[in-house]
């Protein structure tokens, strides 16, 4: 089994060999290559010590040398070189009290998590996999090394991992590695936001973002995001639906590429629903103003999970505005696209028609057409350069100013109203005659 290391990782295997040491391409580069992916980085592990390391080339950065890693610069790009270790205590459920360099690779490897990710790789040597990560990746599974319970308890962030990677590569979790996970998923709330936060992003922007349903299955979602279990627990008997409520977001997830902000959208677009539940007199469920509880919700669980202010505001828009009802006409969408720009109104188009093709039938015709029909008076409205927004009016406050009105609420106020208007009428947006109109 040959595998193409690129010039430089080889060039600094060859050097650490040349002068005595055992060094190899590990972990995910030898995953990826395996399957026949380009791998997004490459690390080597060594039985260097950081300084011999460093001795040997000129140019290095002390990236964690508590912990054996020295990043190699060649040409400018780095590269992680990390001599073998053993792990000390776990303390805290993610990071060893102490590590000890050791002198086998074995011993490096056993410490990894999964053993599609403990496979070491070099020119001379070959492929070693001591425990069977080859295997595994043929018949599509993911094992932990050695016994499941020891790995989640060193480092608790590897059961959501598990799931993870498992929605990444399309593999089933090992019925051991699963049963573990989930007796350990409560030590998770020693894992910061953060790191829970990439994780997630990670599995929903995966090639199959309903394995979501895996992390509930194991109990992960009930320590890390409680509201997708409400969500799960909530039927929707309604002629529009056929699932419940988080089936449906499951299933609109998969509808829609790896994009970001849309799927978290569509992650949170219903997760109002079960506070907002009714069921009237006929038995049919209802959910009104389920839209911004659902907003609500999506701010205070990205806060929680520490997300950046800017994903925060896109994605709480998109969920207050899912299912707001316009009619196919121009007015109606330059209205939306005021409200939300026309970037998240791309989106805005692409989350309500996972939404349809995630509920029943009843309707879904009338439904996509109508989407349809708004994409084209958007598409027709970009193309013709409408008045969407105050900035792009033929008026600003100075030029009212000008005009002789002064500065405060009123004319806000007129701001307001002459934007309604070029709204309803885009070709009013004059300057001669919205000034006319004061």
């Amino acid at each position: 089994m040959v595998i193409q290391i690129p010039e430089k990782v080889n060039k600094i295997i060859k050097r650490l060999q040349e002068h005595g040491y055992d060094a190899y391409a590990v972990g995910g580069c030898v995953r990826d290559s395996l399957l026949g992916r380009i791998p997004a980085d490459w690390d080597i592990t060594t039985s260097a010590k950081p300084m011999e390391v460093k001795a040997l080339f000129k140019r290095t950065v002390d990236t964690g040398l508590q912990h054996g890693t020295v990043t190699v610069l060649l040409d400018k790009e780095g590269f992680e070189v990390t001599t073998y270790r053993i792990d000390g205590e776990y303390e805290d459920s993610r990071h060893p009290k102490e590590v000890i360099f050791t002198g086998k690779l074995e011993e490096d490897l056993k410490r990894r998590d999964f053993t599609i990710n403990a496979m070491a790789y070099n020119d001379r040597e070959g492929l070693v996999d001591v425990f069977g990560g080859a295997r595994d990746l043929k018949q599509k599974i993911i094992r932990c090394v050695g016994e499941p319970g020891e790995r989640f308890t060193e480092d608790a962030l590897r059961i959501l991992r598990a799931v993870r990677f498992s929605a990444q590569l399309g593999f089933m979790i090992e019925e051991d590695t699963a049963k573990a996970a989930g007796e350990l998923a409560h030590t998770l709330k020693k894992i910061s936001a953060e790191r829970i936060h990439t994780e997630l992003v990670k599995l929903l922007l995966s090639p199959h973002p309903a394995y979501l349903r895996t992390a509930w299955e194991l109990g992960i979602t009930k320590v890390v995001l409680p509201e997708f279990d409400a969500m799960m627990k909530t039927p929707q008997k309604n002629p529009h639906h056929c699932y419940s409520v988080g089936e449906h977001t499951l299933k609109a997830l998969e509808t829609v590429p790896e994009e970001r902000i849309l799927r978290l959208a569509l992650l949170f677009h219903d997760m109002g629903k079960p506070e907002k539940r009714s069921t009237d007199e006929t038995g049919i469920d209802h959910f009104y103003g389920h839209q911004k509880v659902s907003a609500e919700i999506a701010r205070k669980v990205m806060r929680r999970l520490r997300f950046d202010n800017d994903t925060l505001d896109k994605v709480t828009k998109l969920v207050l505005w899912h299912e707001c009802p316009w009619e196919c006409n121009g007015y109606s969408v330059r209205k939306v696209l005021c409200r939300i720009g026309p970037q998240l109104f791309e989106l805005l188009l692409n989350m309500r028609r996972a939404d349809v093709l995630a509920q029943s039938t009843y309707r879904r015709a009338e439904k996509l057409e109508k989407l349809r029909q708004s994409r084209e008076l958007y598409e027709e409205i970009m193309e013709r350069g409408d008045c969407i927004s105050l900035k792009k009016m033929a008026v600003s406050g100075r030029d009212l100013i000008e005009a002789g009105m002064k500065p405060g609420k009123e004319l806000g106020e007129t701001l307001e109203r002459l934007l309604e208007l070029v709204l309803r009428e885009p070709e009013k947006n004059t300057k001669e005659y919205l000034l006319s109109r004061i």
